[in-house]
């Protein structure tokens, strides 16, 4: 996720093996630079490495803390003393965008409490996160979640027992570490997205930076898996956060100029300086002949799926469930799309999990008939149980927060000034939860009774640098959401982070 394979060729680093990999040949000629997580079956697996070893010296980089009790183990494991250096090096996470990152957890918690191995892992993620950004921050969390709770005393007792490296320079406001729970806002991961990146995940799933293409009609054998990297691609860094409609142009003016730069297949290759030229530019030409199939390759395949599965008119009626409160208007769009054949039985689920989660309390709430209808669509029961499950994930009865009324008469006429200003924007007027949240906590105005702080101390200052964690997984929306705060406050800096990157079938 971090460095492409060329690069680390760069660094002259020809061979890549895995530590578990059964049949390595030993190349004595070789050095070895080693970077694993610590745990159990790595430091064992390396122990047995060190006993007879394959390469002539090894580098040790472990990706977070290790114990005192590991290192003896390889010390006396290493009796050729093949081992140059021990160091730890935090990177136990992953970073996705430059302001994002995530831990790739699936199902982190067991009802309402954490699955006590999951816990552990986000642990040392986060902590592993703040030792490389160096920062020792105090601690927020969401009080209505005994998750968040959990997580915030077990990162400041790892904060506690390692002190030593916990002590950076201290800032004058000190950085702050916010932890809330996904089950605040299950309305997020379950819209359509109109953002390049996010409608990506939405649509394909991206993994990794990489995109699974194999079930594209007709795919050449080389886009069968694409990788997504703003790191080095032009064309994505600056398209990620653009709306649908203008990715088109773009892609479109991409092409004009690929076009225009193309070598003229009749080219006389004449004299040696034409040669030359030829081949100094072909990489570049190559290159961008490779970003441009990509990305037409990709934005075709979204486009296809959305006249498909008819989602322009599904992602409007979400937008109505998920922004306005007209009861019976909802109900009635919700109904006519069930009966709408070109509705995908995932699109039709997800319309009644949100009517759910907006309506469950509605005196005349339509979702017994939108129950039956969706089970007599699909014949099984399958997806009844989810919007169950759902609600029960994300509930009023489980919200800390008030997820849907506007708070005063200033946020409704925001609301309203919003909707006409964006009107050519059905498909993007919702807003994360998270946007409030993170609005107030900038102008500190977060309330200390909804999310108080760990321990005495509190910051008498608004903050200025804040890590966000969502346990249960954050969504690339939320992450359009950071990048945009962190646009308009100049000197906020905000990092998002989840236990996973959500889309709705995860």
């Amino acid at each position: 996720v971090v460095y492409t394979q060329s690069e680390i060729l760069q660094r002259e680093v020809y061979l890549f093996e895995r530590l578990d990999s059964p049949n390595r040949e030993p190349m004595k000629h070789l050095k070895a630079i080693c970077f694993l997580r610590p745990t159990k079956e790595n430091v064992e697996l390396l122990v047995q490495e060190l006993r007879r070893p394959k390469y002539s010296i090894y580098f040790i980089y472990f990706s977070n803390v290790i114990s005192k009790s590991d290192v003896k183990a390889l010390a006396e494991a290493d009796e050729q003393e093949v081992v140059a250096e021990v160091q730890e090096f935090y990177g136990d996470y992953i970073a996705v965008n430059p302001h994002v990152f995530s831990l790739n957890l699936l199902g982190c918690c067991r009802g309402r409490s954490w699955d006590p191995a999951q816990l552990t892992r986000t642990t040392q993620g986060l902590t592993a996160l703040l030792l490389s950004l160096k920062k020792c921050p105090m601690i927020r969390y969401q009080l209505s979640s005994e998750p968040a709770k959990r997580l915030a005393e077990c990162v400041k007792q790892v904060i506690t027992k390692e002190y030593e490296l916990f002590d950076f320079r201290r800032t004058e406001v000190p950085p702050l570490l916010l932890i809330l729970d996904r089950s605040d806002d299950a309305i997020t991961p379950l819209l359509n997205q109109w953002t390049y990146q996010a409608m990506v995940h939405e649509l394909l799933g991206i993994n990794n930076n990489r995109i699974d293409l194999s079930r594209v009609p007709g795919i050449s054998k080389d886009l069968r898996e694409v990788v997504l990297s703003a790191e080095n691609d032009e064309f994505y860094a600056n398209n990620m956060y653009l709306n649908f409609a203008e990715i088109g142009t773009n892609i479109k003016n991409l092409m004009e100029d690929f076009q225009r730069r193309k070598p003229k297949e009749q080219q006389k290759l004449e004299s040696i300086a034409d040669m030359k030229a030829f081949v100094e530019n072909y990489p570049q030409f190559k290159k961008m002949s490779g970003t441009v199939s990509k990305h037409v390759t990709v934005v075709g395949e979204l486009s296809r799926l959305v006249a498909e599965r008819n989602l322009l008119e599904v992602s409007e009626v979400e937008q109505e469930l998920a922004c306005q409160s007209d009861h019976s208007s909802a109900l009635q769009s919700v109904r006519r799309l069930l009966q709408s054949p070109r509705v995908s039985e995932l699109d039709a689920a997800r319309l009644v999990m949100l009517y759910a989660l907006r309506y469950e309390r509605h005196s005349s709430s339509g979702l017994p008939a939108l129950l039956e209808e969706l089970r007599s669509r699909g014949g099984t029961d399958r997806y009844r149980k989810l919007v169950s499950a759902v609600v029960e994930y994300g509930g009023k009865r489980v919200r800390g927060s008030d997820l849907f009324s506007p708070k005063d008469a200033v946020a409704i006429t925001k609301q309203f000034l919003k909707g006409l200003k964006g009107i050519e924007n059905v498909y993007t007027q919702h807003q994360p939860l998270l946007q409030e949240t993170l609005d107030q906590l900038i102008k500190g105005k977060l309330k200390d009774s909804q999310y108080p702080y760990l321990g005495p101390n509190t910051l008498r200052d608004r903050p200025q640098d804040i890590i966000v964690f969502l346990i249960g997984g954050a969504t690339y929306e939320e992450a359009l959401t950071v990048f945009n705060l962190n646009r308009s406050n100049p000197g906020v800096r905000i990092v998002l982070g989840g236990t996973t990157i959500h889309n709705t079938r995860r």
